[in-house]
């Protein structure tokens, strides 16, 4: 069943936005009394359509039983990177459960943007995450949260870590042995190429514990992906 968000409800009807109420009409072509679920301020709600062609109305028909995930707060910090690969990061750690997702700027970044394509490139990765939250069926959108350099993460609370390959010890089994569901969890992920050594003692300087994720060499597109599997299997009931 489709699922979507609102962020408006007015008596006993949702309010979507104008790209959703083109999907329900010209993509899946729904018509009256069909049912969707939609998400308002993190309850899930059966709701049934009406009026499709003109007016469209969304009715809410019951509530939802809710779905508790025992899985830490996961901010994930990674680097700006090409469209394909941060799409995929996006699209990716949204499905397995990520809470943020903070965007920094790297020496070995190879992405450069202006500050003036800022507000166009939020706007394409939180519509991206919207769409990863329906198809996976969550009750929240991860935040996309503003674009950062190293020096800011210093104001940022919780557990804080960074994949390192020049750390052999620390493994993020053992990191997560000591963690609580309670906890949030920041990871810093480094470009292509990774971060500099420099850029490493700078965070380490911030809190930040270097951590290594074993003896292969992953993509960084590889790294989330493999991060937050073992969070979710660490916590899995």
């Amino acid at each position: 069943m489709q699922r979507y968000f609102s962020e408006e409800k007015i008596n006993n009807q949702l309010v979507l936005n104008e790209d959703d109420i083109y999907h329900i009409k010209t993509v899946m072509r729904m018509k009256d009394n069909d049912e969707i679920i939609v998400v308002y301020k993190k309850i899930a709600y059966l709701c049934c359509l009406e009026n499709v062609k003109e007016n469209i109305k969304i009715n809410i028909k019951k509530e939802l039983e809710k779905v508790n995930y025992n899985t830490p707060i996961v901010n994930l910090i990674i680097p700006i990177l090409k469209e394909q690969k941060m799409d995929l990061i996006l699209q990716k750690a949204t499905e397995l459960g990520i809470s943020s997702i903070t965007p920094i700027i790297t020496n070995r970044s190879i992405i450069k943007l202006k500050p003036s394509d800022y507000d166009k490139k939020m706007t394409r990765w939180k519509k991206i995450v919207k769409e990863a939250s329906e198809q996976s069926h969550r009750i929240d959108i991860p935040d996309i949260l503003d674009i950062k350099e190293i020096k800011d993460l210093d104001k940022i609370d919780g557990n804080k870590y960074v994949c390192s390959t020049r750390e052999k010890s620390k493994n993020i089994k053992l990191v997560m042995k000591n963690v609580e569901i309670c906890d949030r969890i920041n990871v810093v992920i480094g470009p292509e190429g990774g971060l500099t050594e420099k850029e490493e003692e700078m965070l380490n300087k911030q809190g930040f514990l270097s951590i290594t994720l074993g003896n292969r060499i992953l993509r960084v597109e590889t790294v989330p992906l493999f991060i937050l599997s073992v969070i979710n299997y660490e916590f899995m009931e």
